[in-house]
């Protein structure tokens, strides 16, 4: 196992891999919980239809998020990390499919929905 000057492993320093999985858990966690919670965004509340769609699509870019993180701070052997690193780009395919059913729901709910004349 290679060592750099400071004697963090291959996979860095844990405390980098720490705070950003802290970061990204304050920042990216709270909205898709809230919403399948049953609370809508007030800047969403024209896209109802496929808000529970967005929101496990979120859950799956946070999977990635700890996918990524969590092997490091264990400091894991590399094939590890590499193996979490593939099971993250199914985490990415499966929020882009869910983005873009939540699209396409939107879209027919709008177009099946009455249009009020202004």
């Amino acid at each position: 196992m290679t060592f750099d000057d400071k004697g963090a492993g291959v996979n860095g320093n844990p405390l980098y891999h720490w705070t950003a999985l802290a970061v990204s858990t304050v920042v990216v966690l709270p909205v898709p919980v809230a919403i399948l919670a049953g609370w809508t965004p007030s800047w969403m509340r024209e896209r109802q239809a496929g808000m529970r769609l967005r929101a496990y699509g979120v859950l799956c870019i946070y999977a990635l998020l700890l996918l990524n993180g969590v092997p490091r701070i264990a400091d894991a052997s590399i094939e590890t990390v590499m193996a979490c690193m593939s099971v993250g780009f199914v985490c990415i395919a499966a929020s882009g499919v869910l983005f873009v059913l939540a699209g396409r729901k939107d879209s027919g709910a709008r177009t099946a929905g009455t249009s009020e004349s202004r």
